[in-house]
């Protein structure tokens, strides 16, 4: 059977899979072990077994329940509260100023979790509710936090960025430091758009009255609450960039940051310990059938001799390598929108790390913009997680078609970001560059 056939029913069995509703997991793995069956024998299964095991002795591996059980921590403490006080004195009296202070938030909560859902939660709870209360409009005020909540996957630590790095063999170190440029420009971007909005349109997120400011004592003191966030930032990044730790023994001191911050707050129970400790196996059961279909699918797609084929197409699309890249991130913003990002890099890495590769483009950089493409998958109708995270903790005259409405204007301005990044490849790569040191 040739190459093209072969290709064809490899990714169409996938996707009628896909549509009739099976899980992602079983679908890539057990597709994968029967097209690897049927055309080299069982002896395909020994070479998935071989780059399973090699996986699971990865010490990088161990990265992902820590973050992830430091994440859980984090949602029960109690930080976001106090700092969701401390931006309502200080940045309440402005035109917009509670959007633009919750975006800042959700920056903050990514630079200690790690994942998206932490930072939509909590801040549909704490904030969106009171945006309300003081006549922000809906829209707004949704897009802004769904928006803020996907930071947790490119701001560092990143849970998908260590999942990227595992399947692509870069160094974890520098696709953390490789966030914070993006995550800065992203978060400018955000604010600057609201900021505008609110300037022409004063009605749609006004100013706190006077009374509600606070005086200099009330916000001097609520800069406590700065104390915890940077401390727990402080403790992983530090270690990581400053060369004090590796990313995974960093997730380590970023767990013992989370048992701080819920001790302080009175938090660190029994109950909440044994919560965040079952949803942390949970999630890290998961992730281990994730490598597994990751495994078998790179090996099948490889066997088949599909990535010859699909970078030989690839080299069809008009435009040269940009054109490639443009029709890399238009398939990324379809994907997005029907599939999780952990699938959606499952299916599409093995595809295109080859083409950019062979274009010259850095790693590094593309998965930046890999992940940004990721994080606006998350905010996307009609199945962005976000989307259902923020419905399930938004007020009840906030419908399911407000939150749709909202996150357009959000795309637009992260879609904007991804351009300065190609355009400015610099703002991806400088800080792998200052603490790393460049690639030789």
């Amino acid at each position: 059977m040739s190459v093209e056939l072969l290709t064809l029913l490899f990714f169409g069995s996938l996707l009628f899979f896909l549509f009739v509703g099976t899980p992602l997991v079983f679908t890539l793995g057990g597709i994968s072990c029967i097209f690897l069956y049927f055309t080299m024998g069982p002896v395909g299964f020994y070479i998935v077994a071989s780059k399973f095991w090699d996986s699971m002795m990865s010490f990088t591996l161990i990265a992902i329940p820590m973050y992830v059980f430091m994440a859980m921590l984090l949602e029960k403490s109690g930080v976001a509260n106090n700092l969701y006080r401390m931006m309502h004195v200080w940045f309440g009296g402005f035109r917009g100023g509670l959007a633009i202070g919750t975006v800042a938030i959700c920056a903050v909560f990514a630079a200690m979790s790690g994942i998206s859902g932490a930072a939509v939660v909590t801040m549909g709870t704490i904030a969106l509710p009171r945006m309300l209360e003081r006549g922000y409009d809906k829209r707004l005020a949704v897009g802004a936090i769904n928006c803020g909540g996907g930071w947790g996957i490119l701001i560092p630590p990143s849970i998908l960025m260590v999942l990227y790095a595992m399947l692509t063999e870069v160094s974890v170190g520098r696709l953390f430091a490789s966030g914070i440029g993006p995550g800065i420009l992203l978060f400018a971007l955000v604010s600057i758009y609201i900021g505008v909005r609110a300037w022409l349109q004063p009605s749609l997120a006004p100013a706190l009255p006077v009374e509600e400011r606070g005086d200099w004592r009330l916000k001097l003191e609520s800069l406590k609450a700065v104390f915890l966030p940077l401390f727990i930032v402080f403790l992983v990044l530090g270690a990581i960039f400053g060369g004090f730790a590796t990313p995974t023994e960093a997730a380590a001191l970023g767990v013992f940051g989370a048992l701080v911050a819920s001790a302080v707050h009175r938090k660190l129970t029994v109950a909440v310990l044994s919560d965040a400790a079952i949803q942390t196996l949970r999630l890290t059961a998961l992730v281990m059938w994730i490598l597994f279909a990751a495994h078998a699918f790179s090996t099948a797609y490889t066997t088949l001799g599909a990535n010859e084929l699909m970078n030989h197409l690839m080299t069809l699309v008009p435009g040269g390598k940009w054109g490639a890249l443009a029709f890399m991130l238009v398939v990324l913003l379809i994907l997005g929108m029907v599939l999780d990002p952990v699938g959606i890099m499952l299916i599409t890495l093995p595809v295109f790390l080859p083409v950019v590769q062979s274009y010259g483009f850095d790693a590094i950089w593309f998965g930046v913009i890999f992940i940004i493409m990721m994080e606006i998958g998350y905010m996307t109708p009609p199945f962005g997680f976000n989307l259902f995270y923020l419905k399930s903790v938004a007020p009840p005259e906030v419908t399911m078609s407000d939150i749709y409405w909202s996150v357009i204007p959000y795309v637009l301005v992260t879609m904007l970001g991804v351009l300065i990044i190609i355009l400015y490849p610099d703002i991806a790569l400088y800080f792998p560059n200052l603490f790393f040191g460049p690639v030789k």
